[in-house]
């Protein structure tokens, strides 16, 4: 958003004059993150998340080319070589912790964020192309971190494997061929890992590009702030630096103090125990399970156990995709005028008590065994999950008395006595 207070890149050192005028990086970099980008006043510690997401992805790039330095994609010595990474190359250990711990890190504050964007309904007008951008990072960061899990080679990587991409098989017609093209093969073999390794290793770099574009259209609108009030004036905003980058690097700093504690303390307890066994097609895992961060999804998959017109498999498949894709049509669903949760009294009871619970019980399903009770549970929370956001969601937009805006931020954040009018003084959302 362009800004008129906006404060304007003014090099004085003769070399960043120079460089300014043949290459404005330093300029871009200030408008972007700087003093020269003002944001709201009022941002809670809910917006440190897209600097922590950030930095969960530059870290897992750095860690990540070390490893592939030491790692062979080769079905023979796979999982010897990630046992040689962590005895025999110096701080492959720490890299190895690192960069397994790192995937669970970020996958954290991707939910956070993404909640988040469910509670101050981010994806509104005029945002939603970073809504949009944002759940094609999500997107991508799934199928990376799939590939990821089976490069270690274990009994989890590569049921895991046979059983993802056994999914494709239930796609009619072009299934059966579509898992062959995956994987080279008829099963998850070397041609597979070397597959995974190429692309595990190239969608970083894709995400990276994306992440740019998310934070180009972050710029164009500006920030979301917790009233979802527009900024209305200078008051309303403070420059990014220093205000912004202090309060990011304190929540950075407590987050790595977790992050620590996980990577030095108790580095496998997110991990599987079968994926510290060598992979045996000959050898079936008692209980096949993803990582946790897809038990969601993979409780959705399961939840369909018999045919309806199509094969059951095909329904958890569709379900599987469409418990994310729903999430690009939000900007539409969502018809209320006002963004925040907190002046949404109706909205907010069906997403603390409603949404939130629903999300929790589907990542314990997700990582239960596939049987009763678990199934019905699945099926009840699934039916709920897509309930919530195609049915409640756009009827309690339409129908719901939201209580009234502030007049502006600086208002939200100074106090007033008065208060607007939702219909005549708020901004509407779209």
């Amino acid at each position: 958003m362009s800004f008129p207070w906006a404060k304007q890149y003014e090099p004085t050192n003769p070399l960043m004059k120079y460089l300014d005028e043949k290459l404005p990086l330093p300029r871009l970099v200030y408008n972007a993150v700087g003093a020269g980008y003002p944001v709201p006043r009022n941002l809670n510690y809910m917006w440190n998340f897209g600097v922590l997401a950030g930095f969960c992805l530059v870290l897992q790039i750095v860690t990540g080319v070390v490893l592939a330095m030491h790692y062979a994609a080769n079905d023979a010595v796979a999982f010897n070589s990630v046992e040689h990474i962590m005895r025999d190359v110096n701080w492959g250990w720490l890299m190895r912790y690192a960069h397994a711990n790192g995937a669970s890190f970020f996958f954290v504050v991707l939910y956070l964020h993404i909640f988040r964007g469910f509670y101050y309904s981010s994806y509104k007008a005029p945002r939603e192309m970073v809504w949009l951008i944002g759940v094609v990072i999500f997107l991508l960061t799934m199928a990376t971190a799939f590939m990821g899990y089976v490069l270690p080679w274990g009994q989890m990587s590569f049921w895991g494997a046979k059983v993802i991409t056994g999914l494709f098989g239930a796609i009619p017609f072009v299934g059966e061929p579509l898992q062959v093209w995956l994987l080279g093969g008829y099963a998850p073999d070397n041609a597979a890992l070397n597959r995974f390794f190429s692309l595990h290793f190239l969608l970083p770099f894709v995400i990276a590009g994306v992440v740019i574009l998310h934070i180009w259209a972050l710029h164009i609108p500006g920030s979301s702030n917790p009233t979802g009030v527009e900024v209305k004036s200078e008051s309303d905003t403070v420059p990014f630096h220093p205000y912004y980058t202090a309060k990011d690097g304190f929540g950075l700093g407590v987050a790595l103090l977790v992050y620590c504690a996980f990577v030095f303390f108790m580095p496998n307890a997110l991990g599987h125990p079968d994926n510290y066994i060598p992979a045996n097609p000959l050898s079936t895992p008692a209980h096949i399970v993803p990582e946790w961060y897809f038990y969601p999804f993979y409780a959705i998959l399961r939840a369909f156990t018999f045919d309806f017109i199509l094969p059951a498999k095909l329904w958890g498949v569709l379900a599987m995709f469409a418990a994310i894709l729903v999430w690009f049509f939000l900007p539409w669903l969502d018809k209320s005028p006002v963004r925040s949760g907190n002046y949404r009294p109706m909205f907010r009871k069906f997403f603390w008590f409603g949404l939130i619970p629903t999300m929790a019980a589907l990542f314990y399903l997700g990582g239960a065994p596939a049987e009763e009770p678990y199934v019905m549970f699945s099926q009840i929370f699934t039916a709920y999950y897509f309930l919530h956001f195609l049915v409640i969601l756009p009827i309690v937009s339409s129908i719901e008395k939201p209580e009234p805006l502030p007049f502006s931020i600086t208002e939200e954040v100074l106090g007033s006595d008065d208060k607007a009018v939702l219909n005549n003084k708020a901004e509407p959302a779209a």
